[in-house]
């Protein structure tokens, strides 16, 4: 499994920029047919004390998702995405997010699923449709 860097230099994007300072700074490997990311979520991403905001753990997942395409040079963007929250998650703990593909690409879509772990127990999972954009 190696770590594979998908920003350019001029990227700012939150999820995967190393060059945005309020970003997530997440690296992304493949293994086989998962695209895996790790996250340990610091204090600045919290909602209710001492947890992740849900939306910080909503980006986490679609963007593992994104990059299963991109390592792929699937060019897309998220058009529709449901998330499901099995437990909270407390802040400063790692997180393992895996994505996959479901099928595709259908009418130029792609039909992805992302699930989130801690210490592998499911905390979250996605299910989302990707456009092809390019």
């Amino acid at each position: 499994m190696a770590k594979i860097a998908l920003c350019t230099d001029a990227s700012r994007c939150f999820a995967c920029s190393s060059r945005n300072e309020h970003g997530l700074h997440l690296t992304f490997e493949n293994d086989g047919e998962l695209t895996r990311t790790r996250f340990v979520p610091q204090e600045r991403f919290q909602g209710w004390t001492g947890y992740v905001h849900g939306g910080i753990l909503s980006t986490v997942l679609d963007e593992t998702m994104a990059q299963w395409l991109w390592l792929r040079d699937v060019v897309a963007m998220t058009v529709e995405m449901d998330v499901r929250f099995i437990k909270a998650v407390p802040v400063g703990r790692e997180v393992v997010v895996t994505a996959s593909c479901r099928g595709g690409p259908t009418h130029g879509l792609y039909l992805m699923a992302a699930e989130m772990t801690m210490d592998g127990e499911k905390m979250a999972g996605s299910r989302a449709k990707f456009l092809i954009t390019e």
